[in-house]
């Protein structure tokens, strides 16, 4: 059975000091719900074969059918997609969505594969997971190095093995296979709504705000630009061959003309950097928007931006958690500041359902009021207890399990002790 990291261990440990929450949850919360190891089979077009290792976990199903993306990357394996698959648990749960937490992957590079190769690959996939997902059961959704036209060819071959049309069973497809309008830039968006209130509620302005995204991908895109046009200043971005930095603000159509002929941001004008420089530089608000663990106990003491929007899931290793704490970081956290992508493949999902799709403005709206409602949850439980946001946020979520987990009747109750 696959296991949480230490990381995520820590974090619930964290929030169970403030609160008191029943053994049922407590004990649930250890291990997921549901694994599956899959070996899927790919023939090359040099017609080769290959057998690459395929992941699917169930973490937490109290508050409904899991969700959460599949990612095709070298590094995926049991315990990351399990710690990933808690992670959406935890999001789910913070903003009030009707789902539990699930992740899948396929340890692969795709950048080795071919156009035709990666479809052969993502329904290859959907064949040998699909008697384990479901739209009552488990949606995925897009993840790293996975997008709507991937979706799109997993929901299609789940028509074919089903021989019916449910769009519903995976988020994130494109718009002409019932996908939603506004989940491609979701993330970013919702990201930049967390931070957008969290300025409101400091009494803080935006110009001459110094920002810096590390991750140059679809959400590091986004929410630089929205904060770009919302009057702060963005410093520096990256990708994962290196940054360009700029004091005065860097052009952002300039560097996405030089991302998209030449592959990198570093093509674009200003002074080259590494992403390990960009993570340190002097900016008000630190955007890490790629993978895991780029802020760790070794460089968490040069960190010296004063927020931290965690885009990506889990950028910040737990171990640095108390560092940054220590150095009156505050830190936005992924559970919560992430959540956009989610919250609209919960529309998707709605809109499948019931064959009834909602304009964009309606899409944006319903995301923005989400995202603010939660934020402001999360803000008011931080202040109240005198504890960082990200425990807040972990202790939001563990009640809302723990309230499910009473309402079908705990421990507690069938020994007679709790009579509700």
């Amino acid at each position: 059975m696959p296991s949480l990291n230490d990381g995520a261990s820590a974090r619930i440990e964290a929030a169970l000091a403030h609160i008191d929450i029943s053994d049922d949850i407590a004990q649930g919360l250890a291990q997921p719900d549901a694994a599956l190891k899959v070996s899927v089979p790919l023939r090359r077009d040099d017609g080769s074969f290959a057998l690459y290792p395929g992941y699917r976990v169930r973490y937490d199903t109290t508050l409904g059918p899991a969700k959460g993306g599949i990612r095709f990357h070298p590094d995926v394996d049991a315990d990351e997609v399990s710690t990933l698959a808690f992670w959406m648990t935890m999001k789910c749960a913070v903003m009030g969505l009707p789902f539990g937490g699930g992740k899948g992957g396929i340890t692969v590079d795709p950048k080795t594969l071919s156009p035709a190769e990666l479809e052969r690959l993502s329904r290859a996939y959907i064949e040998q997971v699909a008697d384990f997902i479901g739209p009552d059961t488990d949606i995925p959704a897009p993840d790293v190095n996975t997008n709507p036209r991937v979706m799109g060819w997993m929901a299609d071959q789940y028509r074919i093995i089903r021989r019916a049309h449910r769009p519903d069973v995976i988020t994130g497809k494109p718009i002409e296979m019932g996908g939603s309008r506004g989940r491609t830039t979701a993330t970013g968006d919702g990201a930049f709504h967390v931070l957008a209130t969290m300025m409101k509620r400091w009494s803080r302005e935006a110009a001459g705000t110094t920002v810096a995204v590390q991750g140059f991908g679809n959400a590091g895109v986004r929410f630089a630009r929205l904060a770009a046009e919302a009057g702060y200043r963005v410093v520096a971005v990256s990708d994962s061959a290196g940054g360009i930095y700029n004091a005065d603000g860097l052009d952002l159509d300039a560097v996405e003309q030089a991302k998209s002929a030449h592959g990198a941001v570093t093509a674009a004008e200003g002074e080259e950097i590494t992403n390990a420089d960009l993570v340190t530089l002097d900016v008000d608000i630190l955007a890490p928007a790629a993978l895991e663990s780029v802020i760790t106990a070794d460089n968490a003491p040069a960190i010296r931006a004063g927020i931290i929007v965690e885009i990506a899931n889990g950028p910040i290793a737990a171990e640095a958690d108390g560092t940054l704490a220590d150095n009156g970081i505050v830190v936005l956290p992924d559970i919560l500041a992430n959540a956009g992508g989610v919250t609209v493949s919960y529309f998707e999902w709605v809109q499948n359902r019931q064959a009834w799709y909602w304009d964009a403005e309606t899409i944006a709206d319903r995301l923005e009021k989400r995202m603010v409602e939660a934020t402001e949850r999360v803000a008011e439980r931080a202040e109240t207890l005198d504890i960082g946001h990200r425990t807040a946020a972990y202790v939001i979520a563990i009640e809302k399990l723990d309230q499910a987990a009473e309402a079908r009747g705990t421990s507690a109750f069938f020994r007679g002790d709790d009579h509700r």
